[in-house]
């Protein structure tokens, strides 16, 4: 159950930012000598995969806060955070990929599950953020994209953290996340049909 709630937290936080959470496991195989990624995930530690990591962490931090451009990286990322969140669950989950490299074995051991529930669920945070953000920004002018955004990156962030040194605390940032994205989607499909009410009757005049 414990590996479980890894997993989901940390492909959740890849939902919300890809490099996050692989930079988390990377570093905490690193620097922490009670924790050790599996054999086939030790390259994530690797000190250029890291320094890769952070370039691309940096470039994503700054293309997510402005207004537009965020809606573009968020189309971009659709491969790559559902991506990330497959490595990390996998990764955070202590799979071993060493049998990738024999399909067949690798299919009939479920050795694959782990990496499909993190494509799986980091595909739909990232779905979730993509439709959401959109509406916040023409509400707001934009001016809430910096804001969104840093909210997002520091969820990703203590879901990483919690996921690798407190799982039961996770969990429970899990439950706000989830809880969150739901609110936010309720509050665009609010605003729709608000919109959709204004416009009928300009129409119907017309």
């Amino acid at each position: 159950m414990l590996e479980f709630i890894t997993g989901s937290a940390l492909a959740t936080a890849a939902g919300l930012n890809a490099y996050i959470p692989l930079i988390a496991l990377g570093l905490a195989d690193k620097f922490i000598d009670s924790y050790a990624l599996p054999s086939a995930w030790a390259w994530l530690s690797n000190d250029w995969v890291l320094v890769i990591l952070g370039i691309l962490l940096a470039i994503e931090l700054v293309a997510d806060a402005i207004p537009a451009v965020d809606s573009v990286n968020d189309v971009i990322q659709t491969v790559v955070r559902p991506t990330a969140g497959g490595l990390a669950f996998g990764a955070g989950t202590a799979a071993d990929t060493t049998l990738v490299s024999d399909p067949v074995t690798f299919l009939q051991s479920y050795q694959w599950v782990p990496i499909v529930a993190g494509v799986l669920i980091a595909l739909t945070i990232h779905i979730i953020k993509g439709l959401a953000r959109p509406a916040l920004n023409i509400t707001t002018g934009g001016l809430a994209a910096p804001v969104i955004s840093t909210g997002e990156n520091a969820a990703s962030v203590a879901l990483a953290i919690s996921a690798i040194l407190l799982p039961l605390l996770a969990a429970l940032l899990l439950a706000g996340v989830i809880v969150a994205l739901v609110l936010v989607l309720r509050r665009r499909n609010r605003r729709r049909q608000q919109l959709g009410t204004a416009v009928a009757p300009s129409t119907t005049a017309s």
